[in-house]
């Protein structure tokens, strides 16, 4: 994460603006300017008349090709009661989703950087100025929806406990490359409820990659993020190929941001790197053993 990728000059700056927290392909929309859907709208809602909610941007509802969302969460378990803590949500893709059909009868916890923190990467700060612009926009969405701070070098979340889930999409390249992925894994397993899940989506390096090689371009393998899961605690319940690409091949020199929607070349060969789509993503679901076991919902 802060590290430089020692290549071209812009994935350089496109690295280090990833490094701390999400990668730069994380384009957060601008914040809504008034309040989009009535706090009844979401009360007993499905997830994918959430999805279809006016709270969400033009720009977010085009990546579902390439998030899954309903499938992701369902796969997670994740459903309508649960307290739920999104880790570094950036400018709130998920927060469009979860916030509003958590509302009713569950909690919604975004957990963000401490941005008052010396030296802090204005890509952090940024992220958090818009995230609480959005909340601040629509408190019929999200005025329920909570905030919790914590240091990015000694993560807690002790704060939102206890949990039923915790959720991070593409992230654990970045705690990687900063040298401190297992104490995010290990405040994971803290904050989580006995039989609490983990959910885990990130770029997928091919096996046998290095940690170190592929957390540059902003991808990990499968194999080393199931160990830093089961080293703090948790039990692999199971894998989904729910976000699975495989156009992508990984092997470009401005690493994962090269593919949209950064697309770091511009129109360099844009359209090539169009039709392969965002990246190969692993979708893992860890548990945190002991209580009863969530079950997954369509909800």
């Amino acid at each position: 994460m802060r590290q430089p990728i020692v290549i071209l000059a812009l994935s350089i700056s496109l690295a280090l603006a990833g490094c701390a927290g999400n990668p730069p392909q994380e384009s957060a929309p601008a914040p809504a300017t008034a309040a989009a859907t009535a706090p009844s709208a979401h009360g007993s809602a499905s997830l994918e008349e959430v999805l279809a909610g006016t709270q969400r941007s033009e720009a977010n509802r085009k990546r579902d090709i390439y998030r899954h969302p309903v499938q992701t969460l369902q796969f997670f378990g994740v459903t309508p009661a649960m307290r739920v803590i999104e880790i570094t949500p950036g400018g709130g893709w998920y927060s469009e989703i979860l916030a509003p059909w958590l509302q009713a009868s569950g909690q919604y916890v975004a957990a963000i950087w401490d941005d008052t923190q010396p030296n802090i990467p204005g890509y952090y700060a940024n992220l958090n100025r818009q995230l609480r612009a959005k909340f601040a926009a629509d408190p019929a969405v999200y005025g329920k929806a909570q905030i919790l701070v914590f240091d990015s070098k000694a993560p807690d979340f002790s704060a939102g406990a206890p949990a039923d889930a915790v959720l991070t999409f593409r992230n654990v390249h970045n705690w990687t490359q900063a040298g401190n992925d297992a104490a995010w894994f290990k405040a994971f397993f803290d904050v989580l409820k006995p039989g609490g899940v983990l959910g885990v989506v990130d770029h997928r390096a091919n096996p046998g990659t290095t940690a170190a090689e592929s957390a540059k371009l902003g991808y990990i393998t499968e194999e080393y993020v199931i160990g830093l899961a089961t080293a703090a605690g948790f039990v692999l319940e199971e894998k989904s190929e729910v976000n699975a690409n495989p156009k992508d091949t990984k092997d470009y020199a401005n690493g994962v941001w090269t593919l949209p929607p950064t697309l770091a070349l511009e129109d360099k060969d844009r359209e090539k790197y169009l039709a392969i789509g965002e990246s190969d993503r692993m979708t893992l679901r860890f548990r945190k053993p002991g209580g009863d076991a969530i079950h997954t919902s369509n909800d």
